[in-house]
Parts: C-alpha cells; sequence; structure tokens
C-alpha cells in the first residue's frame, strides 16, 4: 500500500518546524507498513490530482505568501480547488490556511488575493498572537481530546458559510482571539494556526488525516492497523502541564 504526501511549497512555507507535521505522517504510515512518498512541490511544478494523498502547506511571511500567490492562484488554483471538493485531504498551517480563503488585509491596508477556495477571510494586525496553546478537538469516533499547539501570527481570520471550527480554544487565541475556536474544517480539508509540533504532539490527529486517506486511496472499509501513542501522548501530556500550570501568556 502507497501514500503520497505533497509538501505545498516547502521552500517558501516552512516557519517553526512545519515540516515536523510532515515528518509525523511519514512516519506513523510508515511503520504500519505502508510506502510513504513525500513529494516537494513549489512555484513552476506541475501536479495531478490523483497523484496526491495528503496535500500540505507550512506557514509563511507575508513577503513569502506574496511570492507563492501568483503561482497557487493562477497555475494550481484550479487543481487544488477540484482536490479540496472532491475530499482530497489537506492540512494547511497558518500562512497556508489563510492562503486558502479569500484575502488577506495586512494591518498598513494592502491586500493580499488569496486562492478563494475557501470563504474564511483575515485581517492583519500589528499585536501578534504568540503562545504555546490548549484546544479541545473532537475525533470521528465522538472521542473529545485535548491537543497542544503552538501560534504565532498576526492574523486574525474569520471563518465563512459551509465552514466549521477544527478545534475549541482552551489556552490561546485560536483564529481571532474573539470568538474561541481555532482552525476550519470543509470537508477533508483541516487548517490551523499550531505550527510544527502539531501533530508530533498529537497522534490521534496525525493517524486521522492518514486514515481518511486511505481510506480515499482504498475504500471505505480501510481500517488503519492500530500504532503505540504512548511516547506521543506523554509529550503531549508534559506540555499541556506545562502550559497550565501558571506559564505566564506572550502577546
Amino acid at each position: 500500500m502507497k501514500l503520497v504526501i505533497g509538501h505545498f511549497y516547502p521552500d517558501l512555507l516552512n516557519l517553526y518546524g512545519d515540516r515536523g507535521n510532515v515528518l509525523a505522517l511519514y512516519r506513523r504510515a510508515s511503520l504500519r507498513g505502508i510506502d510513504v512518498e513525500i513529494r516537494s512541490i513549489s512555484v513552476g511544478d506541475e501536479i495531478n490530482e490523483d497523484d496526491i494523498d495528503i496535500c500540505f502547506f507550512g506557514g509563511g511571511q507575508d513577503s513569502e505568501q506574496n511570492i507563492m500567490a501568483k503561482d497557487l492562484i493562477e497555475e494550481k488554483g484550479s487543481i487544488i480547488k477540484n482536490m479540496i471538493e472532491n475530499g482530497k485531504v489537506f492540512l494547511c498551517i497558518c500562512g497556508g490556511y489563510q492562503m486558502l480563503g479569500q484575502y488577506y488585509r495586512e494591518h498598513d491596508g494592502s491586500m493580499l488575493k488569496c486562492l478563494g477556495a475557501l470563504p474564511h477571510y483575515t485581517e492583519g494586525k500589528k499585536e501578534r498572537f504568540i503562545n504555546d496553546t490548549v484546544y479541545e478537538f473532537t475525533l470521528p469516533s465522538g472521542e473529545v481530546t485535548k491537543v497542544v499547539g503552538f501560534e504565532n501570527h498576526s492574523g486574525r481570520t474569520y471563518l465563512g458559510e459551509g465552514e466549521k471550527p477544527f478545534m475549541k480554544v482552551i489556552t490561546g487565541h485560536g483564529n481571532n482571539g474573539e470568538d474561541g475556536y481555532e482552525g476550519a474544517v470543509y470537508k477533508n480539508t483541516f487548517c490551523t494556526y499550531s505550527h510544527g509540533s502539531f501533530l508530533p504532539k498529537n497522534p490521534l490527529i496525525t493517524d486521522m488525516l492518514i486514515e481518511i486517506a486511505m481510506r480515499n486511496r482504498y475504500g471505505n472499509d480501510y481500517v488503519l492497523p492500530p500504532l503505540d501513542v504512548s511516547v506521543e501522548n506523554e509529550a503531549r501530556d508534559q506540555a499541556f502541564d506545562y502550559i497550565q500550570n501558571g506559564k505566564e501568556q506572550m502577546i
């Protein structure tokens, strides 16, 4: 069995160790005997919808988002939109999350047109949200689990019709510091402001993404084989204790 991970714009969108999310997907899939290929896709590269099982977009600074915007919108945009609508798995972090939306208005008023694949939009502010974070997430099974992450963003993202929040904020700011929610979900597209430690510390979410992708390829009867999560859970629990036991938030 094979799994192809498309890492989009790794040379431009890789803040705060975002490649760690790709490595977590690779590791937890390969430990189950799945043949995993990581395919780097950047400006000028062609893509085929049927060739990729999981699409990953990391975070980048405003300048890097401006560099890749033309290629994303004009060259790859229609294919990416089709992939999203057809239920392909996407994980999009911070700048990648913003770029799937309608627009990003920078704090000086300048406007960056985004792909428009999803209905959210982002307003940039001078004040940054910089926090270790804790969220509450409900798995497809109905199990509720705590999730830890790290956010560093000046954008305030507001969801649109048809999207739902990815997680509920317990500690941190989330999408905009106002509504108490973090990230967005649309079909099999998952967006979050949590950076590179997100999947390594939260193996249940990693496995959820892998299983959805494998079912897309091999049918809904596919069940991801169990795999030990004790080390990852220990790291997550230690991070959770550290965050919850009085660490002062930074803004």
